[in-house]
């Protein structure tokens, strides 16, 4: 977690690969909160309700997804240290997923760590067409009912800038990682101090988790709220193609 609240995270060579080493990038791909590209086909597949959207309900298989071998390649970064790693990180709170399922199917979904007002994206897999892109506007619609102010991709792709993902510095990655940490009540400041070990052997990490579980609540209520016309689905598509 103090890597993570430093800008630096962890990667892994290969799904067998017993070390881990840090990665700080010169760019940084971050996903602006109100910044989300919503076609028109993925905000009508958000208003038909294709997919049940959960959160929390089944980070083991998500990361498993994540892992799962793709076209381009059969190999992944997400080795069993990694898995291990994060599977604790999620049992303390600090790791969230959002899963999205037809029937009893886990179709796709996505996973990240969460602190302050800050969310890192890891990793999303999807096993039939818009099921992570879907993912995603959800937790777009949580993070900004949990006041999270920066959503973090790290690296690049054409995939994420077709969603509306930018590249900038990593100093000014930091600058704006710092002031979604001073944004809090100093709560995580304080603890990087002399707790910080005593904080991580009590296995509460280095200050408060981005309350995505909170945040997606907030959204399903939101969402109830607005009336019966208006689904969870059909009111994240109206509220993200407002912004964006």
């Amino acid at each position: 977690m103090l890597a993570y609240r430093s800008g630096v995270f962890p990667m892994s060579d290969a799904r067998d690969d017993p070390d881990v080493f840090w990665v700080e990038p010169r760019q940084r791909a971050i996903l602006p909160l109100d910044g989300l590209n919503v076609s028109r086909s993925l905000a009508r597949t958000l208003r038909r309700g294709r997919f049940h959207v959960t959160c929390n309900a089944a980070f083991a298989e998500v990361m498993a997804g994540c892992a799962a071998p793709r076209r381009e390649t059969d190999d992944t970064w997400i080795s069993g240290r990694i898995t291990a790693s994060y599977l604790l990180l999620h049992r303390l709170g600090h790791a969230h997923s959002i899963e999205c399922w037809q029937g009893d199917d886990l179709v796709g979904g996505l996973y990240g760590v969460g602190f302050d007002r800050v969310f890192c994206g890891e990793s999303m897999f999807s096993r039939v067409p818009d099921a992570s892109k879907v993912a995603l506007c959800w937790l777009v619609a949580a993070l900004r009912h949990a006041n999270a102010t920066l959503l973090d991709c790290q690296f690049m792709t054409e995939h994420l800038a077709s969603l509306g993902a930018v590249e900038i510095s990593q100093a000014e990655y930091l600058v704006r990682l710092r002031a979604a940490q001073s944004a809090t009540d100093g709560a995580g400041a304080a603890a990087l101090g002399d707790g910080v070990g005593d904080a991580l052997a009590d296995g509460l990490g280095v200050g408060a988790g981005v309350a995505l579980p909170d945040g997606f609540a907030a959204l399903l209520a939101a969402a109830a709220a607005a009336g019966s016309s208006s689904s969870p689905g059909n009111f994240i598509a109206q509220s993200l193609t407002q912004t964006s």
